[in-house]
């Protein structure tokens, strides 16, 4: 499989939150329909597109069908990713010739938010911290990169919309 096909695959919030769940243990799609308290049409839809793109595969045990993740598709995607520096879930530190020597909206900002070299050693999230803060900030640009190929893919677009930053208030 293409790292762009794994890229549209879990560009889904749904499909991610299907991952998450099985990275604990292989599950039945009853239990995930309990998980993740969604619909067993929409999990059953999600399952079959992982399905597909090899993130996980299904065995049918009676009448339960049970799906396991595979990883091998995420290793990819792991390896392009740790080709920027960012395998360890934590982000590139500035270099220190590099750091600008006063930032007025470090004073404010939440040390999460900063670059390791701009936050005292004391200061510093936990790896926990910057990983569940680096994960939201995949998701919400997977949502956006899903939205916008979804927009590409309606027939007779007059024009592609304009793509603005938002201003955080």
């Amino acid at each position: 499989m293409v790292i762009d096909d794994v890229f549209a695959v879990i560009a889904e919030s749904t499909r991610r939150e299907i991952l998450r769940c099985l990275r604990e243990s292989d599950k039945a799609v009853g239990e995930l329909v309990e998980e993740l308290e969604v619909s067993q049409p929409t999990v059953s839809k999600h399952l079959k597109v992982l399905r597909e793109a090899g993130l996980v595969s299904m065995r049918a045990q009676g009448q339960k069908r049970f799906y396991s993740l595979v990883t091998g598709p995420l290793e990819d995607v792991a390896e392009w990713v740790s080709a920027f520096g960012l395998g360890n879930g934590a982000p590139a530190a500035l270099p220190a010739a590099d750091a600008p020597a006063a930032l007025p909206a470090a004073a404010t900002a939440p040390a999460a938010q900063l670059p390791a070299a701009l936050v005292p050693a004391g200061e510093r999230p936990s790896p926990a911290a910057r990983a569940r803060t680096l994960g939201q900030a995949a998701d919400r640009a997977a949502n956006k990169a899903a939205d916008f190929l979804a927009h590409l893919s309606k027939p007779n677009l007059p024009n592609l919309p304009p793509l603005r930053r938002r201003k955080k208030g």
